[in-house]
């Protein structure tokens, strides 16, 4: 027991390594990077979202894509998930301070694009 201890201990004092698989770090850049996660922590920038909203915000994602997606995004700490006791339950989805710091260059990348693009049909 005290074994495991001490090597979290050491492991703790180890910088991440992201190209290793067994980073947890690596993790995390996939959920963000995945094809449903950069629009979730993009979706969510302005406000919190119920998951019906996030669904209608991101065309072309299923209820079950989503919900991976979310829980994925949740169990890393970018996005937090509030429970309002009704009948049926209120789910509301918004960025913790880790997703919105995450989010930041993400949306200053999809600002970018959308503003130096030529106009619809000039390309």
């Amino acid at each position: 027991m005290e074994g495991g201890a001490q090597h979290r201990q050491a492991e703790a004092d180890k910088p991440y390594d992201v190209f290793h698989t067994d980073c947890p770090a690596r993790d995390v850049v996939d959920h963000v990077t995945s094809r449903w996660g950069v629009w979730v922590l993009i979706a969510l920038r302005s406000n919190d979202l119920r998951f019906y909203e996030l669904r209608e915000s991101i065309r072309g994602v299923s209820e079950k894509m989503l919900s991976q997606t979310l829980r994925a995004l949740v169990q890393d700490g970018l996005v937090r998930r509030e429970v309002e006791p009704t009948t049926p339950p209120q789910v509301t989805y918004g960025l913790t301070e880790f997703g919105r710091d995450v989010g930041e260059p993400l949306t200053e990348l999809f600002d970018r694009i959308t503003q130096r693009l030529p106009p619809r049909g000039t390309r």
